[in-house]
């Protein structure tokens, strides 16, 4: 059913560019990776938009990290498993909590980001399944396009660095096992060509286009996760698509983000008749976990025949809003909607996927010479259900983490261009239109792979996509015939995990099994592409509460290159 390639190809006939790193994405993993590895290598950023159009510059939610002297990195740790619903890995998530801190001090003193401050000190808000006060905001809810912004403009200034944009990355050219580079086609000339590596990182970010109701930009149609299962690498936790509790209920593409933050400051979540619906459903209300949220928002939309709910925040005050919050207040306020005196209508959205192409430590792959981080990652750092606040610093820490790691190695393994690759297609049958399908493929993963899953509604899923499979035999030879193929694919994953894991665990609710089994479903599913179909594997999830402890223990003795205090620009980086 999935072919190997999107297009024919011959390698000897094409165009090509030669560096020694290239980075796929342009969020903050991508920019980060890019920043680390151009002061030593050559390093090419291909980004399938402008550089500065990610998913990253749409994140109102902040970086949560441990700054602030009365919290800890244990409590920073327990938070993350507790949300990950005992499906995080304890020895990435301590790896996160523990490296968090200097990525933060290093976007601050080293790369310029404006965030928020109270006096000499970051301001710190406290949002959904943390703890404690640690997230760091940049002017209120523009923490993203800070970020987005400060990291490029830094990206600019290297004279190693060059990014190329307008380029769709197709596959990955993998020879004898080994990653060589990419297969891409500049959109904007039509013209296609090879990016030769000695090492590619995979930071191309999300899959919320997959679903007709989500709060990501256009660009995310789960590009890197799909040219990585082509290529043989192995995808998992790919069922766990996290749907953010308030986005803006008004008819717009993509749906506005309502911040967690406006709940930290105090905004109830009410239904219909304006009663608060959190109220003894959770000891921390409105700052449950997120699947916590939405799976309640749902039952009461289901009680009430409604397809919204409210964000109520009329109690606060109107100065404050103003100021803490004015891209949710501008917004807002151009729909109609003055959120000083009116209730906010908000509805759940596909928002982000937990799992990913699966890596070690350092980022690496099952195939060599190819990393992965950002969302296209599966770390393990985020279990069957992600913690606010952790996904611009889980970009952060593990790009950081492959540079280390490329840096380490050997320079020019590559040793010249490999032999030549080509890829003649079997299509056959006749064009399908790309839009119309793109339309009732998204309409299914909303209405059977959505909010709430049973296996009537999941295997008439699959049946459609089997149904349809000639879409991916049709050969596009434009963006957006491309990007319906990958969005197949990954749409096929997420729906065939969801219709495996029958149980209710984070992120993924099945009406059919709505208690969480640990007998049975304490594992990932791992997936790869075995003659043209999905094979999948149980991967046992690592120990319990003792080895997340030791976990925790080890990587806290290990010694950190920075510390928090005392951390300054003077500390031997420079832009």
């Amino acid at each position: 059913m999935i072919p190997r390639y999107l297009v024919s190809f011959d390698t000897d006939t094409l165009p090509s560019i030669e560096c020694d790193v290239l980075v796929v994405g342009s969020g903050v993993a991508g920019l980060s990776a890019a920043l680390n590895l151009s002061r030593n290598f050559d390093v090419v950023v291909a980004t399938k938009s402008e550089l500065q159009a990610s998913t990253t510059s749409f994140a109102q939610g902040g970086i949560a990290a441990v700054i602030d002297e009365h919290d800890s990195i244990e409590s920073h740790f327990e938070d993350t498993l507790r949300a990950g619903a005992g499906l995080s890995d304890p020895e990435a998530t301590a790896v996160l909590v523990k490296e968090g801190p200097e990525r933060v001090m290093e976007l601050l003193y080293d790369y310029g980001a404006e965030f928020d401050m109270d006096g000499d000190r970051l301001e710190l808000a406290l949002e959904g399944g943390h703890s404690h006060p640690r997230v760091v905001h940049a002017r209120g809810d523009a923490t993203g396009f800070e970020v987005e912004n400060a990291l490029g403009k830094a990206l600019k200034k290297r004279e190693r660095a060059r990014v190329i944009e307008d380029c769709f990355a197709i596959d990955l050219l993998v020879h004898d096992g080994i990653c060589r580079g990419v297969l891409a086609v500049h959109t904007e000339r039509k013209t296609m060509m090879v990016i030769w590596a000695e090492a590619v990182i995979l930071a191309t970010g999300g899959m919320g286009r997959v679903y007709l109701v989500t709060t990501n930009p256009d660009i995310c149609t789960g590009d890197g996760l799909a040219m990585a299962f082509r290529a043989g690498a192995r995808v998992s936790d790919v069922e766990f698509v996290q749907f953010h509790p308030t986005a803006l209920h008004i008819p717009e593409e993509p749906k506005f983000l309502i911040s967690e933050a406006l709940r930290g400051a105090g905004a109830f979540l009410v239904d219909l008749e304006d009663n608060r619906i959190m109220e003894g459903v959770h000891p921390r209300g409105e700052l449950a976990p997120r699947d916590i949220i939405v799976a309640r928002m749902v039952e009461v939309m289901r009680e009430q025949h409604s397809n919204h709910l409210y964000l109520d925040a009329r109690h606060l005050d109107p100065e404050m809003l103003k100021k803490s919050f004015p891209h949710i207040y501008e917004h807002c306020l151009s729909a109609g909607i003055d959120i000083t005196t009116q209730k906010i209508p908000v509805s759940p959205a596909a928002h982000y996927m937990s799992g990913g192409v699966v890596t070690d430590l350092w980022g690496k792959t099952d195939i060599e010479n190819l990393y992965a981080c950002g969302e296209v990652a599966c770390t393990g750092v985020h279990g069957a259900n992600r913690l606010a606040s952790n996904s611009l610093l889980e970009g952060l820490v593990f790009a950081r983490r492959i540079s280390l790691h490329i840096e380490g190695l050997e320079k020019a393994r590559l040793k010249g261009k490999p032999v030549r690759m080509s890829y003649a297609s079997k299509a056959t049958g006749p064009r399908i239109r790309e839009d119309l399908m793109t339309g009732a493929f998204r309409e299914v993963m909303r209405d059977s792979v959505g909010l709430l899953r049973w296996e009537k509604g999941l295997s008439e899923a699959l049946d459609f996509m089997r149904k349809n499979s000639d879409v991916l035999k049709v050969e596009y030879l434009d963006r957006m015939g491309m990007e319906l193929k990958n969005m197949y694919t990954v749409g096929y994953l997420i729906a065939s995990a969801a219709n495996l894991r029958k149980e209710t665990r984070g992120c993924h609710r099945r009406r059919d099994f709505p208690e969480t089994d640990d007998w049975s479903w304490h594992c990932h599913i791992d997936m790869f592409l075995k003659d043209g179909d999905v094979s999948f594997e149980k991967r046992p999830q690592k120990g319990g509460s003792e080895e997340a402890r030791r976990s925790m223990e080890d990587v806290l003795r290990e010694e950190m290159v920075d510390k928090i205090h005392g951390y300054s620009n003077e500390s031997g980086r420079n832009n």
